[in-house]
């Protein structure tokens, strides 16, 4: 990654950050993006003091304006795009019977479209330099999450972007991956939207037993290198994906006892 230019959409913070970090170390020039720019340029200052070469650019990633503008000062600043990598995202947790629909809007304009977006803006410089494009997923794009339907159906969602578009661009020397944490230490739980669209406020899990945002960034690091196109991260995560494949009614049941064990979940079990 030596002097490659790396786009990191969502860079502030979590997974973000730590990508910057590990990417940066190796010699890379970032560019991170994000909503609030004080947290980008904490984080810039951050990277600064640790040698790396960062760009900060302020942008929404559902705004496709934002992302084109992202793209440009990009490549007036460093004259290229090696990679990018989809990493801004939302989560939420609520019954989709209770919820207010425009949580579901929110979700997928920021995990999907945002995605689209970027990747849009970024492809002709990433087919010119034959890079990589990474989209951040989840197992949720694998195994749907009861209380989370917009956070899985985004995941659903962009696996199959990234299935596709890797599909179409077989023969142009373009890297797709799509990188599939298990649950990693990070913010996105304390964003996580309720059913109203507030955030939640705090995790409802024991982050402590996690994989940290910097293991989980240098397993991505190395897949990016390796140019694997799938990756999916803890034994658990593992474990869920390939028994919802074989035994999906089994799932069903494990996943509903398994989350409802969470600290106030909306889940309920029957009484028996």
């Amino acid at each position: 990654m030596k002097d490659k230019v790396v786009i990191i959409t969502g860079g502030s913070s979590g997974i973000g950050k730590a990508l910057a970090e590990v990417f940066g170390q190796e010699g890379a020039k970032i560019v991170i993006t994000g909503r609030d720019m004080q947290a980008l340029q904490q984080a810039q200052q951050a990277l600064e003091q640790k040698g790396i070469t960062v760009l900060a650019v302020q942008g929404d990633v559902s705004k496709e304006a934002d992302t084109q503008r992202m793209a440009a000062e990009t490549v007036k600043q460093f004259g290229k795009i090696d990679v990018l990598i989809n990493n801004a995202g939302i989560s939420m947790r609520a019954l989709f019977n209770e919820l207010d629909l425009g949580v579901i809007h929110k979700v997928m304009d920021i995990n999907f479209f945002g995605a689209v977006n970027a990747t849009k803006a970024c492809l002709p410089h990433i087919l010119a330099s034959k890079g990589s494009i990474v989209g951040i997923s989840s197992i949720a794009g694998y195994r749907g999450l009861p209380a989370r339907t917009g956070y899985s159906a985004s995941k659903f969602a962009l696996q199959g972007f990234l299935e596709a578009l890797r599909t179409e661009l077989l023969h142009t020397g373009v890297h797709i991956l799509t990188a599939c944490p298990g649950f990693t230490a990070s913010a996105i739980r304390q964003k996580a939207l309720s059913k109203d669209g507030s955030a939640q406020g705090e995790s409802p899990r024991d982050e402590a037993e996690m994989m940290t945002a910097e293991e989980c960034a240098r397993h991505i690091y190395k897949a990016v290198v390796q140019r694997k196109i799938i990756l999916t991260l803890t034994t658990q995560g593992k474990l869920t994906v390939f028994l919802n494949k074989w035994f999906p009614r089994f799932m069903d049941k494990m996943v509903f006892n398994a989350l409802a064990k969470e600290a106030d979940s909306p889940l309920k079990k029957p009484n028996s």
